[in-house]
């Protein structure tokens, strides 16, 4: 592996914008409405064991939690620093759930491991190839029959979304959510051999167009 090609764009691209991401996203992306509505699109079921890729501070990690305390939820991500704050916000809410440092396309999990797998705005961080390498690595730790679930940018309903999208694209880079703009993502989805691919809701918000999508592994 060369180091560009294990490179990734954190979220907010800044550490010192880290503080604000959590307020952003409350803010600017409606993102209790999008994140409960993932949620509810993934029918997790009492048992099931659930990953949620690139958890950042772990919000949409908690809200499984709450919304299934029965189940096993892991959040990983690839920030350290990010994780800190995940786990300061898991002891604050009294939520037992696991937070691991990994890298999104090279799950340290073994095969056929999660029921779900769920991912909020993480893939308009990578390139075209470690999207598909994550996607990969989602494909193997779901278990046949296991559902991934994504909440990311998607292709533009008009020109005023896509006008919207130039600052998330100067922040977190023109090259890494191009796909995002093209509407891309399902068709990536079924290159690694996903199916059942949907885009199941679409939201106008003041930073663009965001979309949330589902994947089955076959059985």
């Amino acid at each position: 592996m060369t180091k560009n090609r294990d490179q990734y764009i954190r979220a907010l691209k800044y550490a010192l914008l880290r503080p604000f991401y959590d307020p952003l996203l409350r803010w600017l992306l409606r993102e209790a409405t999008f994140k409960t509505r993932l949620v509810e699109q993934a029918r997790i079921g009492r048992g099931h064991r659930v990953l949620d890729l690139g958890c950042g501070t772990a919000t949409l990690t908690l809200l499984i939690k709450r919304a299934h305390p029965e189940t096993e939820v892991v959040g990983l991500d690839g920030d350290v620093k990010v994780l800190e704050i995940a786990a300061a916000k898991a002891a604050k809410a009294g939520l037992d759930v696991k937070l691991d440092h990994g890298m999104a396309f090279s799950l340290p999990c073994p095969d056929a491991f999660f029921d779900r797998v769920l991912s909020s705005l993480l893939l308009h961080h990578l390139t075209t190839e470690n999207k598909l390498r994550t996607l990969a690595e989602v494909y193997r730790v779901l278990r046949p029959g296991g559902e991934l679930h994504v909440a990311d940018w998607g292709k533009p309903d008009n020109q005023l979304m896509r006008m919207a999208f130039f600052p998330v694209q100067i922040l977190d880079g023109f090259k890494t959510t191009a796909d995002n703009v093209g509407g891309l993502l399902p068709d990536l989805f079924r290159k690694v051999g996903f199916q059942k691919v949907q885009e199941s809701t679409r939201y106008a918000t003041v930073l663009g167009t965001l979309c949330l999508y589902s994947a089955v592994r076959p059985t």
